[in-house]
């Protein structure tokens, strides 16, 4: 993969065999966004999980301090009184059945979270294959299949974020915007963490957190130490 003139610059900055601290990574991170839009900050961290076993799979959600930064457009599914519940609560779009052909046929996709009540979930079982490789589909473990559902979009909107393993074990979570102080970036890393570390599958033997690298959406990526992050939690 090519990189443009000011990331290779920026990459000069940062030594690649070097592991950080997290405040000296979040400095790093920052310093180097310089696109010129707000760029999204992200960690992504390799476990020493196989997911390939369900017993090490790991899945869950946790409220950043401060948000993601960006505005979540929610979309719930409900009927009648739980529909009511979620408009009230600040759901962008809140429907049931005439929703499907709109996903389906028309492609809509214009929303970033998916909520469900679970008499709902016999409808939304039918969008899996769109919705489900997009990382949109409602789950209980994410807090996202539930009957409280003006609770869950309050949630989301604070800056709820889902976490899971990708095919190659690596969970990537955006954490904040380049334009977040450093305190703000680091109590959001911090709360990610503990959620991260109390996730963790009784069966993963080894070392649980095998590299943490956090990057903006155009710069480097710059190495945290894992073995910090597990004490600090």
């Amino acid at each position: 993969m090519k990189h443009g003139k000011r990331y290779a610059e920026s990459a000069k900055a940062i030594d690649r065999n070097n592991l950080y601290e997290v405040e000296e990574a979040i400095d790093l991170v920052k310093e180097n966004a310089t696109a010129k839009f707000d760029e999204t900050v992200e960690v992504h961290v390799r476990t020493g999980c196989d997911g390939r076993h369900a017993d090490q799979q790991i899945r869950g959600a946790v409220v950043l301090p401060h948000g993601t930064g960006k505005n979540v457009r929610i979309l719930v599914f409900a009927k009648d009184a739980k529909a009511d519940e979620a408009k009230e609560a600040g759901a962008d779009f809140v429907g049931a059945d005439e929703l499907v052909p709109k996903i389906q046929k028309e492609g809509w996709l214009d929303f970033d979270a998916v909520i469900a009540t679970p008499d709902m979930m016999s409808i939304v079982g039918r969008l899996g294959r769109i919705l489900g490789p997009k990382g949109l589909m409602p789950n209980p473990k994410a807090g996202t299949v539930t009957m409280d559902v003006a609770n869950a979009v309050k949630e989301v909107k604070a800056g709820k974020i889902e976490y899971r393993l990708d095919k190659t074990n690596i969970v990537h979570v955006p954490v904040g915007k380049a334009s977040f102080t450093k305190e703000q970036l680091s109590e959001n890393l911090n709360a990610l963490f503990e959620a991260l570390i109390k996730a963790r599958p009784a069966a993963v033997k080894g070392q649980y957190l095998r590299s943490v690298t956090l990057s903006s959406t155009m710069g480097p990526g710059v190495k945290i130490n894992p073995l910090k992050l597990t004490q600090q939690a």
